[in-house]
């Protein structure tokens, strides 16, 4: 059989992009291939479950106006479709005079985002949100919240199949691509499905499966695990909702802060080390090519020789506890090794270019029969559905099938 579509890689990304593909051109014959056993096993299993604002990122970039718009996507299919979820809320946390001005830009920032209802709160007024934290200035966001995204995914995978007729075969890892004059045949594990167009939402391989269609990827996939622990269940008193610290901007991650999860525990972390594996969630996990690989990308030895202090930072707190404890202490003090425990960890599939530069943006890559999502970091998770039908518009525009239906899903 000939495909209209095939996808690659059942994370939320695909997923999403499957679902707004089916709901705008319900008749387009669409196959998602999943090399694990189930969906949403890598980034998206193993995230914290936020529900991002958008407060971060730079206004007008793909992340901001997709955060932007995919948080109400998000928030109206979960209200449709019965998958709960909390806006709590989460204080960003001054403790330093020197963090001052970053939290001033930021709040700027979430006000240019359209955030309105954000507001900066005084040392004093931060005790009303979370009387354990301690700081000098913080701005409350509302907007924020929290969720389990597995049951986002097999929600979208639900609608895709059930409702849309949609089709996604687990248990295939794409070994091959192969470009005919008129299709592209996808190899994998167990078979061969052709197909016009792909998409290639493959997380941390998507560089790798990108490279089996175009030779001149200009980034590399670096993976980054986040190590989290969580609160014992006798001091979860001690954090309310989320208590995150004042992020640096020349650094890609957000920093070690305090999350409560949907189903009631509390996280605290992550740190974010560099993983020998790109699929490292363990501090073993060791593959010797992905490591050597990763070396051999002259962005990443500048990425190294630039960050290596904050680095070694990161991978001290990974294997001191009280290193790890100090940095928790600086926004909740009543914090003690002995309350936290070993939680799970992620990895985060990191673009870098070949200048040394961390992609911050989602990133898109394509040719005459490929989309390659070569970033799609947080907030990817919330603002799924809105680059879901970004992408759907890009598809069906290359296909010949007119413009995308922007609905609902009833």
């Amino acid at each position: 059989m000939l495909y209209d579509i095939t996808i690659i890689g059942g994370g939320i990304v695909g997923l999403a992009t499957a679902l707004k593909l089916k709901e705008s051109k319900p008749d387009l014959k669409i196959i998602l291939l999943e090399k694990e056993s189930k969906i949403a096993h890598h980034q998206t299993g193993n995230n914290s479950g936020v529900i991002h604002s958008g407060i971060y990122y730079k206004p007008g970039s793909l992340k901001a106006n997709n955060c932007i718009k995919g948080y109400q996507m998000l928030l109206d299919f979960c209200k449709n479709e019965g998958v709960k979820y909390d806006l709590c809320g989460k204080l960003i946390v001054a403790t330093k005079k020197e963090e001052l001005l970053r939290l001033d830009n930021l709040f700027a920032r979430g006000i240019r985002n359209g955030l309105h209802k954000i507001k900066k709160i005084t040392g004093d007024q931060i005790k009303e949100y979370e009387p354990y934290a301690n700081g000098i200035a913080a701005i409350h966001v509302p907007y924020t919240g929290i969720i389990d995204y597995k049951d986002v995914c097999q929600k979208y995978a639900e609608i895709f199949t059930q409702r849309y007729g949609g089709e996604i075969f687990l248990d295939n890892k794409v070994l091959d691509i192969k470009v005919n004059w008129k299709c592209v045949d996808i190899v994998t594990s167990h078979g061969v499905f052709s197909s016009k167009l792909v998409v290639n939402t493959a997380g941390l391989f998507s560089d790798k499966i990108a490279r089996l269609t175009q030779s001149k990827i200009n980034v590399r996939i670096i993976p980054f695990r986040g190590e989290y622990n969580e609160l014992r269940e006798e001091v979860r008193y001690l954090v309310k909702n989320l208590i995150y610290p004042v992020p640096d901007p020349n650094f890609p991650f957000l920093g070690v802060h305090f999350t409560r999860m949907i189903n009631g525990g509390v996280e605290a972390g992550p740190n974010a080390v560099w993983a020998f594996k790109r699929e490292g969630y363990k501090k073993m996990s060791f593959k010797l090519d992905e490591f050597f690989e990763s070396l051999a990308w002259p962005g990443f030895r500048k990425v190294i020789r630039q960050y290596w202090k904050m680095g070694m930072g990161e991978y001290y707190q990974s294997y001191n506890k009280n290193a790890l404890i100090r940095s928790l202490q600086q926004l909740v003090p009543e914090i003690h090794r002995r309350d936290i425990k070993t939680g799970g960890a992620g990895v985060r599939a990191q673009a870098c270019d070949r200048n040394g530069g961390l992609i911050d943006d989602f990133l898109i890559v394509e040719d005459e029969f490929t989309f390659n999502v070569l970033n799609s970091p947080s907030p990817a998770a919330t603002a799924s559905l809105s680059i879901g039908e970004m992408i759907a518009c890009k598809v069906i525009e290359k296909l010949g099938e007119g413009s995308v239906k922007k609905v609902g899903i009833a």
